[in-house]
Order: C-alpha cells, then sequence, then structure tokens
C-alpha cells in the first residue's frame, strides 16, 4: 500500500490551466498518473495527442471537448473517456470555467502541431 500524503502533491500551471498530480510515477512508482485541472471560464487547452487514454470528470463547471472535429460537451458529473492517440482540444466553459479530476497511465507522451513530443510534468 501506498499513501501520497496531500503535502507531497505537485501543482503545475501553465498559461492554460493549473495541474495538482495526486498520483504518478514519480510519486511513489504508480504506473497510473491521478490529476486535478482547474481551467478559468474561456480558456482552452492546445491541440494534443496523448499516447494513451484519458478519463476526464467535471468536478465543477463545464468543459467543451473536441475530438477529431467531434465536439461534446459535459458538465458536472459527466465522465469522458478519450481514447490514446486521437487529436483533442479541452476548452473550458466561457462563464463557468472548468475543474475536473483525470486520470491515465504515467508517463504517457502529448504531442501535437508543433509541439515536440514530450511527458507533461503532472504525469511523469
Amino acid at each position: 500500500m501506498l499513501v501520497v500524503r496531500s503535502a507531497a502533491a505537485r501543482r503545475v500551471e501553465t498559461p492554460n490551466a493549473v495541474m495538482t498530480t495526486y498520483a504518478s510515477p514519480t510519486q511513489g512508482g504508480t504506473t497510473a498518473a491521478l490529476w486535478r485541472v482547474e481551467m478559468a471560464p474561456g480558456t482552452q487547452g492546445p491541440l494534443h495527442v496523448m499516447d494513451g487514454e484519458q478519463i476526464w470528470t467535471v468536478l465543477d463547471g463545464a468543459a467543451a471537448v473536441t475530438v477529431g472535429g467531434e465536439r461534446i460537451d459535459a458538465v458536472v458529473g459527466d465522465t469522458v473517456v478519450l481514447d490514446g492517440g486521437c487529436t483533442r482540444r479541452i476548452a473550458a466553459d466561457p462563464q463557468l470555467g472548468l475543474t475536473a479530476i483525470v486520470t491515465g497511465r504515467g508517463g504517457d507522451v502529448a504531442g501535437g502541431p508543433d509541439r515536440e513530443p514530450t511527458v507533461p510534468p503532472w504525469i511523469a
């Protein structure tokens, strides 16, 4: 059994969101990652691709999730399962913003247009 104490949570700020990592490979050797995403109203993440599946559950606000040109709206309590290898963009609701809890494989690589493939620090 492993307990990752709240003091060990890692916070990463980007121009689009704040990610707080609760568990990841560098926080005790787990193969999965679990993090919280907080996005201000009207912000959106970059167009990108992840190697593996991610599961997003909306805790507060709402999200517009676009995958391959198809957009779905997710509200509080909705869970969106994103396949690995699909091009996606997550946008926060213009008035409400977005808070979500997300899980996926730790160490997955993110890539996309005009981006060098890299492991985001919140899932490392």
